[in-house]
């Protein structure tokens, strides 16, 4: 490549406070190479014990000899795990993570976003530890306790994981790489059904075991990998430490540090840093977490508003009804008397979401965020409503007993199948919009002073609503409890209703802008119109020209 060939792709840029900088709103990023991607895309990898932890329990509660270990050795071949007792192991995971993601706000403002996660790492294995001893005296407290801890090691690695993604993508490609974390917990789930489906016709302790142990691999490889990995330069400019940014940034964009991209980049983080600042200065640790409240709600670009978008939009993603499908399909499927094989039939719903997630590598970058929401909202809507309505007219809802008089059978075989076949079709719509747009989103629209606890408030938001539907969802199907069978999906079909209103009024677009560019086009449109909005000039050349300055009254 010619040194004048050079010359004319290098931004033309000016000094300010050291740094060169660009007006070319275009050009405030370097070239990326595939070295970079990587990097970037590693990170990613975080999503696959979140998934596999999630999916596991599913195929382990289904387990003869995990129910007797549980239940008691005296409870019988035919026991099933109580109500009360599946609530319990399933929702703790998500109580745990709950508290996990907000810790995981603070510790990535004070240790820097990597070693969060990696400390979060360890904290799984000791939960994985203590699980592996399942069976050994009291075996539920044993699985609770673990799964408690091993959910606050992965609130950490949520929260910190799309925070870390999103402040080191290419802002261009950032959607489709932080969809490659949802992507990293469908193949989560996958493995997770694989093993249970290889180990469940053992007659030992390994039947649960295994897939508890199997764990420990996703732990040891994300913290290995992070260790090689540079931090967050956005939280080396939010330390003051310019330094160690340059040198993490070109890390990041296979750049000389010197090089005039590396300059022009860290100059708008920089001076969006300043920005971000005049409007929310530093306070005290309370003040730190008062200030993602303050605000207007009317405001589109207030904290408070921008908090209750995140949070809302992971309850939203909970509301689907997603949850049921992975936690509870294996004893609901097999409660249908349809399924010959439901552990078969619960691993097809996963491949099915492994291989939809993709989709949106390319659809979140070609139509945006708000598009794949609003329409992926419509498609599982209709979704769920089609089953609900299939089970209560012929399908799962009609049935009979079989000749012993204690197992129930569906009276139409060929309905309950159609059943099964929308689900399927309502898990690609999730997988292929809703699965990985939340994430995308909630990494984007906060501003840097609240970004980590606002990131870390969302993603509590969404194990939030994961336990208290973990918790309700065997009280609303458990033959002895409301029984609701297909009904349930007249639930989840009007919570996707409130998804798809939500959307269109809701959500803004955020493709192909900077986050700091987010941060002005919420300031200068709305969620209806954001689409349209295109940025005019950058922030480092506003703030040379004074262009900055907020008045005393629009601080907060």
């Amino acid at each position: 490549m010619s040194s004048a060939h050079e010359k004319e792709t290098v931004p033309t840029a000016a000094h300010v406070s050291g740094l060169a900088h660009t007006q070319d709103v275009e050009r405030i990023e370097a070239p990326v190479t595939w070295k970079a991607y990587l990097i970037c895309a590693f990170a990613s990898f975080g999503g696959i014990f979140f998934g596999y932890d999630s999916g596991y329990i599913n195929g382990v509660l289904g387990s003869q000899m995990f129910v007797n270990a549980v239940e008691g050795a005296n409870s019988g071949l035919d026991a099933k795990i109580s109500e009360s007792h599946q609530s319990l192991i399933v929702s703790i995971l998500s109580c745990g993570t709950f508290f996990g993601a907000l810790i995981a706000g603070d510790l990535a403002d004070m240790m820097g976003r990597k070693w969060t996660v990696i400390l979060g790492c360890l904290i799984y294995l000791i939960g994985c530890v203590i699980q592996m001893i399942t069976g050994l005296g009291d075996a539920l407290g044993a699985i609770v306790a673990g799964r408690l801890i091993a959910g606050i090691g992965v609130g950490f690695e949520s929260a910190v994981v799309i925070l870390y993604m999103s402040e080191i993508c290419p802002r261009k490609v950032r959607g489709a790489l932080v969809a490659g974390y949802q992507f990293c917990i469908t193949i989560g789930l996958m493995l997770a059904a694989c093993v249970v489906y290889g180990t469940k016709k053992r007659t030992d302790s390994g039947v649960y075991r295994i897939p508890i142990g199997v764990q420990f691999i996703w732990a040891i490889i994300l913290a290995s990998g992070l260790m090689c990995l540079p931090d967050s330069p956005r939280y080396f400019v939010k330390k003051g430490n310019l330094a160690a940014a340059t040198n993490s940034l070109s890390r990041l964009r296979g750049q000389d540090p010197n090089s005039e991209y590396i300059q022009v980049e860290l100059a708008e983080i920089v001076a969006n840093e300043e920005y971000e600042r005049q409007l929310i200065p530093s306070t005290t640790w309370f003040g730190s977490w008062a200030n993602c409240f303050k605000g207007s709600v009317w405001k589109p670009n207030s904290n408070l508003r921008k908090t209750i978008l995140g949070t809302s939009l992971q309850m939203m993603q909970q509301w689907t009804g997603v949850n049921f499908i992975f936690y509870y399909s294996t004893p609901f499927l097999k409660s249908t008397g349809a399924i010959k094989d439901e552990f078969l039939i619960s691993m097809v719903f996963t491949i099915i979401n492994v291989f939809s997630t993709p989709i949106s590598f390319w659809t979140v970058e070609r139509f945006g965020r708000r598009t794949i929401l609003f329409w992926g909202a419509l498609g599982m809507t209709i979704c769920q409503f089609i089953v609900a309505i299939i089970g209560v007219t012929v399908g799962f809802n009609k049935t009979h007993h079989a000749a012993d008089g204690k197992t129930s059978l569906a009276d139409n075989i060929n309905a309950v199948n159609a059943q099964i076949a929308f689900i399927a079709i309502f898990i690609f719509f999730f997988a292929s919009t809703w699965g990985p747009g939340a994430w995308i989103l909630i990494g984007e629209i906060f501003p840097l002073p609240i970004r980590s606890r606002g990131v870390g408030l969302s993603t509590a938001s969404n194990w939030l609503w994961n336990t208290i539907i973990a918790v309700i969802t065997p009280y609303m199907v458990g033959e002895k409890r409301g029984n609701l069978k297909s009904s349930v999906f007249f639930v989840w079909g009007g919570l996707c209703t409130c998804a798809f209103v939500y959307t269109y009024f809701l959500v803004p677009e955020t493709k192909g802008l900077s986050l700091e560019q987010v941060d002005k086009m919420m300031e200068e449109t709305t969620p209806r119109t954001s689409a349209k909005w295109k940025p005019t000039t950058t922030f480092a050349h506003a703030a040379e020209e004074g262009m900055l300055d907020v008045p005393a009254e629009k601080q907060v």
